[in-house]
């Protein structure tokens, strides 16, 4: 096993199942125990302030929940404040601290003390001769970068990867230089995500995003949220949710665990009700399928409203279907031959709570369906996605107010990274329209993913590799795979802020280089700087940072990107230093050469910024048959077979990605606890697993082959028969690399076949 990724536990580990509201006054304890701990209790109430406010703040760079439509003074949420904490943290890692460690020492650490050091402040190199990074000019370090990719025998040799915080005037500027260098070598976050969403809806409706906005979630008569964990992984969907039950909205929550999102909130911003400890409820229906039932349940909710139809002429929009949609008689043969027994057996779900969930949804005028990674991250996650565009077209919910899909995306940028053009498989259209602006050649052929991209490297196929934000090493599955893939490169080269185990898992050579944070000034010639986001309802809005850098040898990202690209490209035409003396400069490009983006700088300067325009919004659909195509999938089988069962692996709560805040849980009741495994009790009875009793877990991957976790430790709880959980990055090893959807080539981390036996 590798090292602990949390801090060292303060004491035994607790389970306490959790009972109050989700936020309210223990968000407002955490934060402000955290603030202490970090020594944040002037900068972090400050920044508080700050964040997600037009104009004169930084947008936050955590999730990617749209900033409040009404001016809230205080839109921000415990996970968010943490996030910004972290990186504003007044700790540093210099010289002085590489020369006292080496990696090999530094790789016994854990991976909360790793980004627990603080902030990175100068360009750093690997020097294998000594095992330590060893500082380096930004010039050379330039060259080191511009040397290696020039040396490549061709530019498929090497990869660009990004994590979901990189603004979209660096996104833009790294596409452009992956595909001026030669190659669509462009994997990102997505392709762990949800590839299997823009995948799903750009069959469905002709586009890859969704077609609601915030305004649509306060005009919802019925909200179904599907596979979110909205507490931790979006908390100020909160707002939203607690918002709709008191206008008296119908909340459905669909996901193994009832989360504590899915019961009852105090929001920390209402004064009143923080001061009389007055929860609001978040739901008023929760079903629990088994992992991987959703399509089976939303397939039975679909047979209901058409069984219904035979009576009620009501229960469809049929002017709606005939007039916008594709496939429709087909879809209805499908949901008449799949029985309900089928239906029942594989989403574990009994037909009276399914038949209550569909008359919750005919019942409504305009109803919602959001989902997360709990519905992509299996095989089937393309069909379960089309399958709720299926069960929203039957009914006419799209193209009119309080109505649409709505997929929640998990980092604050990950869809503006795509909509910019990291895209591993870029359309004819979007290099048609860059080449005539940027003047460039871009290549056609696609290129490689995240999976692609690991077993690239792995084989040597690939010896660069850049990645821009995140943490890779800890991100990706199959972890020891993953090492080797990176070990085996001639030059890593990571983008960071603190240091992290991406770090220490590199290539022959290796390159840290600092760049600034989110919450930092960003000062270029032409004065401070300001960049842009798309958050996952297409709100495109600026962020300005308000704090001094961290240290005055910081980048920013676009700068960084530019001077590898000088380096890499010597007669590049493309002006990259022009370009970073003003960023309004790179928006100028980025309005010529994106849909959707035209006047870019005065768009983006206006209150809330802008929505990028989504056809299937205005019922133009741009499929091959000009509708909205409804899908006709079979439901997979995903019932376990004896003795095992399905994993799915997820954050706690004290968590963002990689990296962990504590070793708690607190919406799970856990406490000094990671190394764990979620059961229901009937399952741990039958294999003789106590409480907190230690297990070894094995996973059984497609070929055949075994991974194994040994002395974690059971939890019992409320989660479906042949279902169990636990947490990212520590089980990301159970999840082989070769495991990987053939819908959507997302690596199924939700998903995993495992038998779990009480440890000898």
């Amino acid at each position: 096993m590798e090292p602990h990724v949390g801090p060292v536990p303060t004491g035994d580990p607790e389970f306490r199942p959790y009972h109050h509201p989700a936020a309210g006054w223990g968000a407002a304890k955490s934060v402000t125990r955290f603030l202490t701990r970090e020594r944040a209790l002037v900068d972090g109430p400050r920044a508080i302030m700050r964040m997600n406010h037009e104009k004169t703040g930084f947008d936050c760079p955590g999730c990617a929940w749209p900033d409040d439509t009404k001016g809230l003074h205080l839109d921000i949420c415990e996970n968010g404040i943490k996030h910004v904490t972290w990186e504003m943290t007044p700790k540093r890692v210099g010289r002085k601290f590489f020369a006292a460690h080496s990696v090999t020492a530094l790789s016994g650490w854990s991976d909360y003390d790793l980004e627990n050091q603080g902030r990175l402040t100068e360009p750093m190199v690997y020097d294998p001769d000594s095992d330590h990074y060893v500082p380096i000019s930004w010039k050379d370090a330039f060259e080191v970068v511009g040397g290696a990719l020039r040396g490549l025998d061709n530019p498929d040799q090497a990869s660009f990867y990004t994590s979901g915080r990189l603004g979209n005037e660096a996104t833009f500027l790294y596409q452009l230089m992956a595909r001026e260098l030669g190659t669509n070598n462009l994997p990102d976050c997505s392709n762990m995500c949800h590839e299997a969403s823009g995948r799903a809806l750009k069959a469905s409706l002709g586009t890859g995003k969704g077609t609601v906005d915030l305004k649509d979630w306060e005009s919802a008569d019925a909200l179904f949220i599907l596979g979110v964990n909205a507490a931790s992984n979006a908390p100020r969907m909160l707002t939203a949710l607690a918002e709709a039950h008191r206008r008296g909205a119908q909340i459905v929550h669909i996901n193994p665990l009832v989360e504590a999102a899915a019961t009852r909130t105090i929001v920390p911003h209402d004064f009143t009700d923080m001061a009389l400890f007055k929860p609001t409820r978040t739901s008023t229906l929760n079903l629990q399928p088994r992992i991987g039932g959703d399509m089976a349940l939303l397939r039975g909710m679909a047979k209901a409203i058409l069984e219904q139809s035979a009576t009620d002429p009501k229960a469809l929009d049929r002017e709606f279907i005939d007039r916008h949609t594709a496939g429709f008689d087909e879809y209805r043969a499908l949901c008449e031959a799949t029985s309900w027994e089928e239906i029942e057996s594989q989403s574990a779900v009994g037909r009276e709570d399914i038949l209550t969930a569909a008359r919750v949804y005919g019942e409504a005028d305009r109803s919602i369906v959001s989902w997360c990674l709990g519905l992509t991250q299996h095989e089937h996650g393309v069909d379960t996605v089309r399958e709720i565009v299926n069960v929203l077209l039957l009914r006419g919910n799209l193209g009119r107010e309080g109505a649409g899909p709505s997929p929640v995306r998990g980092h604050s940028n990950v869809q503006g990274n795509r909509t910019c053009g990291i895209d591993h498989r870029p359309t004819d259209a979007f290099l048609d329209r860059l080449a005539e602006v940027c003047k460039i050649e871009p290549p056609r052929a696609h290129g490689l993913d995240t999976v692609g991209a690991i077993q690239a490297m792995h084989r040597g196929e690939v010896k660069v590799f850049v990645g821009m934000g995140g943490n890779f090493a800890l991100a990706a599955p199959d972890t020891p795979y993953t090492y080797g893939a990176l070990r085996n490169c001639d030059l890593t080269v990571q983008v960071s802020t603190k240091l992290n185990r991406s770090h220490l898992v590199h290539g022959r050579r290796a390159l840290i280089l600092p760049c600034l944070g989110r919450t930092e000034k960003d000062h270029q010639r032409k004065g401070v700087q300001s960049t842009s986001v798309e958050d996952s309802m297409s709100m495109v809005h600026l962020s300005i940072g308000m704090k001094r850098p961290a240290s005055p040898h910081l980048l920013s990202e676009p700068a960084i990107v530019a001077g590898m690209a000088r380096a890499a490209l010597p007669d590049s035409p493309t002006p990259w230093e022009w370009y970073i003396e003003d960023y309004d400069r790179i928006r100028d490009t980025m309005a010529q050469a994106l849909d959707g983006f035209e006047d870019f700088n005065r768009r983006v300067r206006l209150p809330l910024g802008f929505r990028i325009k989504q056809p299937a919004r205005e019922l133009v659909f741009l499929t091959p048959s000009g509708r909205a195509e409804f899908s006709t999938a079979p439901l997979p089988d995903i019932v376990p077979a004896p003795g095992t069962l399905a994993l799915a692996t997820m954050r706690s709560h004290d968590q963002w990605n990689t990296t962990i805040y504590s070793d708690n849980d607190r919406y799970r009741g856990i406490k000094n606890l990671r190394t764990l495994v979620f059961m229901n009790r009937d399952d741990m009875g039958e294999r003789g697993i106590t409480e907190l009793g230690p297990v070894d877990i094995t996973s059984t991957a497609k070929d055949g082959s075994r991974r194994h976790l040994n002395g974690f430790l059971a939890i019992p709880y409320d989660i479906p028969r042949g279902c169990a959980a636990g947490y990212m990055p520590e089980m990301n090893v159970l999840c082989a690399l070769g495991d990987y959807s053939t819908q959507s080539d997302q690596p199924i981390m939700k998903h995993v076949k495992v038998t779990v036996e009480a440890a000898v």
